[in-house]
């Protein structure tokens, strides 16, 4: 190897692998990672010292989604360069009404796991955010439809406030079990997963006798429920940055929803204690900021901190956020030969962790963006 053919980049200090090993050095040559120490160090070989993590993992965020809906490309553009910056080299796309098809295959751009659209019922989700079923017998069609559009995930809303109660509107769950259970099924037969928006009890039953793959927010999922959900396998991605808004939204609703409101503060108040319970029961906690929409991308540090506050231990978070959800997500381990994804911090965030706040370098496809 000449020293022009060298590698480009010398990590050293502590490398988590996630499998429990550490290693002192890595370096990366077109594009990968090696651990067989050079012959000779490339002609603008630049070495890093510090803790090395794979890249973090955003797996609940809206690409292409802003408070009224679909955003422009540029924007979308905008908000992938947010969470990139901020050490998130993998985003699981939660559901967006903007195709990023296109986005996903910027090599600048972090990887994108595509969901598709967000499927919900009229008036029964936030406007301009769902592609909106008018018959619920329509659910199976539709979630294998959004199966063969997005990259490996199906978004479903599970539940949502029914107005049309009045006074009385409570959330309540969407689909009849039956149909969920056949949608569930439909999208596992186009090798696609299924994750579903539930805040309440009410629609946990369903979704776990329908099959799905993971719940986001899970505000809902009683203490007697949640070693089945572990057994099972069935992950669950918290969203406490979203969590901590249903205060705002319960004030919103007083007067007009009074048992509405009065659910959302209860969900609001129990969020850690909730958290700490599904951790506690061995439930596979994924980190997920919720991003677009109402939150602003680049967060995965804020809401890490949020779910150390909760109770789970900052070593759990760590992992959750990193080669834990890249296991889930059947992408992108730090090995011999893969691709250089992967975030430099000054001290290790298992420790402490704010660090994740600052990181001192980002290499997403071997090239450096910090």
């Amino acid at each position: 190897m000449s020293a022009l053919e060298g590698p480009s980049l010398h990590v050293k200090g502590r490398v988590l692998l996630g499998d429990g090993r550490e290693l002192g050095e890595l370096w990366i040559r077109d594009g990968v990672v090696t651990f067989t120490r050079p012959s000779a160090p490339g002609t603008n070989q630049v070495t890093v010292e510090g803790v090395v993590l794979p890249g973090l993992v955003d797996v609940h965020a809206h690409i292409g989604l802003g408070p009224n809906g679909a955003t422009s490309m540029g924007e979308a553009e905008r908000q992938a360069v947010a969470q990139r910056q901020a050490g998130v080299l993998l985003v699981r796309d939660a559901g967006s009404p903007l195709d990023t098809r296109h986005l996903a295959g910027r090599r600048d751009l972090p990887r994108l796991v595509r969901a598709g659209r967000h499927l919900a019922r009229p008036k029964r989700y936030l406007r301009g955010f769902a592609d909106e079923l008018a018959d619920v017998a329509d659910l199976p069609e539709a979630v294998a439809r959004e199966a063969r559009r997005g990259s490996g995930w199906v978004k479903v809303v599970a539940d949502w406030i029914d107005r049309d109660l009045g006074a009385d509107a409570v959330l309540t769950p969407l689909w009849p079990d039956d149909v969920l259970a056949e949608a569930v099924r439909r999208a596992h037969a186009e090798a696609a997963r299924v994750t579903v928006h539930a805040f309440s009890e009410d629609a946990v039953p369903g979704l776990l006798d329908a099959g799905v793959d993971c719940i986001e927010h899970g505000t809902g999922i009683p203490v007697d429920r949640m070693i089945e959900i572990a057994d099972r396998g069935i992950a669950v991605t918290p969203t406490l940055l979203q969590i901590g808004r249903l205060g705002e939204e319960a004030d919103k609703a007083d007067g007009r929803y009074p048992r509405f409101a009065e659910y959302m503060r209860k969900i609001h108040a129990n969020r850690y204690e909730q958290v700490r319970a599904l951790h506690e029961s061995g439930v596979q906690l994924l980190v997920g900021t919720d991003a677009g929409g109402t939150i602003g991308h680049g967060r995965i540090a804020d809401e890490c901190a949020e779910l150390v506050a909760a109770g789970v231990p900052a070593a759990d978070v760590v992992a959750a956020a990193s080669w834990q959800a890249r296991h889930f997500l059947g992408l992108g381990q730090l090995v011999e030969g893969s691709s250089a994804d992967l975030v430099v911090y000054p001290a290790d965030p298992r420790e402490d962790i704010s660090v994740l706040r600052a990181p001192t370098a980002i290499v997403l496809r071997g090239e450096r963006y910090l």
